[in-house]
């Protein structure tokens, strides 16, 4: 009993003293990122058409749609061409600075409302992948994402602890202004008010972890906020793990019900249609084998059904997570779906282990030093993970 009592006693200090998975939150924050930042940017020319006032899905279907369901879309607050220009800006500039790692808080709530007013405006755009994102950008707002590879950890390190923040402060009073001005208007509650009382409850979050202020860490209501926020986050990373398993451990079993899957044919099927062969060539070489086609079917359900039960073993765990990969990138390839691959990918990213990705980031600061040498700079430091409570305010940064 007392061994029992002193593991546990070790997990509630691991769990609230420090976020946990740095790296990994870094990587799936950067994947799912880039992956709407470059579906928006593939889709600029489109964006009218797609989910602008030129789309088939018009302004009173969307609105017949959002009466039922109550989905939050602030494109549906005015259905002006100048409004949507504005929110779609506004959704590739918060990708942009997300990925980068610039005021992660905050732009991870605007990553948020960027995702769910363009997806809920027009619901049938998508290849599968924007299901995936649109449930990830939400957990993204629990998350400590930017204590590494990111611009506030570099902004961190540079000013240390007692430099005031001013660009921070200033962000929160505009935001401010823009919900208060929203609620007076009556469209923030117009539908579900999950996602409205999440904002104001970021924003109410914010302000009171700035009104503490950054005493040492003795102080005890800073304290208090650094647990609250370590278990907030450690909680979301443990959904975010849980919903990539779901979806796997789904997919498998209803694929196992599929008379297709049974057989051994269903991957042949796909590669024949228009629409999922940008490349037939290679498609045909791939389906012009019947074992192939087999193995690559048998091969699929096993992994999605098998994966979640190998998160008990590190060394099978790591082998079917590049498999699975591996798989999302032939598809992308393949079946033309690369949006839909990369929300995969970035969410497999999240069981990545943690010396890999320190290796990774390893790589990258070195041939960032390379380039930076070549032109006569100075290399900054290799990022690295927080080793204290003190130091992880960077993740809660506006």
């Amino acid at each position: 009993m007392n061994r029992f009592s002193l593991a546990v006693s070790r997990a509630i200090a691991r769990i609230t003293e420090s976020a946990l998975g740095p790296y990994q939150a870094a990587v799936v924050r950067i994947g799912f990122s880039a992956t709407w930042l470059l579906f928006l940017l593939r889709e600029l020319p489109h964006r009218q058409e797609l989910y602008g006032p030129d789309g088939p899905w018009s302004w009173d279907l969307a609105e017949q749609l959002i009466a039922g369901n109550g989905a939050f879309t602030a494109l549906m607050w005015s259905d002006g061409r100048f409004w949507f220009e504005l929110v779609y800006g506004l959704a590739v500039l918060s990708s942009a600075l997300l990925l980068l790692g610039w005021r992660t808080r905050t732009m991870s709530v605007l990553f948020m409302v960027g995702v769910l007013s363009l997806q809920n405006r027009s619901i049938f755009m998508g290849d599968g992948g924007d299901n995936v994102l649109h449930l990830m950008c939400i957990y993204l707002v629990f998350t400590r994402c930017g204590q590494v590879w990111s611009l506030d950890a570099r902004r961190a390190r540079a000013r240390g602890e007692r430099v005031p923040d001013r660009v921070g402060p200033v962000l929160w009073v505009v935001l401010g202004l823009v919900l208060i001005a929203a609620t007076g208007a009556g469209r923030l509650f117009e539908g579900d008010p999950f996602v409205p009382t999440l904002l104001w409850a970021v924003w109410l979050s914010l302000g009171v972890w700035w009104a503490v202020g950054r005493p040492a860490r003795t102080d005890q209501p800073r304290i208090l906020l650094d647990v609250v926020t370590n278990i907030v986050h450690n909680g979301a990373l443990l959904v975010i793990m849980a919903e990539a398993c779901l979806i796997y451990a789904t997919a498998g079993w209803y694929k196992i019900q599929g008379s297709r899957w049974q057989d051994g044919t269903a991957v042949y099927y796909p590669l024949h249609l228009d629409y999922f062969s940008p490349w037939p060539g290679l498609a045909d070489t791939l389906s012009a084998s019947s074992t192939m086609v087999l193995l690559i079917t048998y091969g699929t359900v096993a992994v999605q059904v098998a994966f979640p039960f190998t998160l008990f073993n590190r060394r099978v765990k790591n082998v079917l997570l590049a498999a699975m990969m591996t798989e999302h990138a032939v598809i992308a390839v393949v079946l033309g779906l690369p949006f839909f691959s990369l929300a995969m990918i970035a969410a497999d990213a999240v069981f990545l282990p943690t010396p890999f990705l320190r290796r990774l980031g390893g790589w990258a600061a070195r041939a960032r030093g390379r380039l930076t040498a070549g032109r006569g700079r100075t290399t900054l430091p290799q990022p690295r993970a927080p080793e204290s409570a003190e130091e992880t305010h960077v993740g809660f940064t506006a």
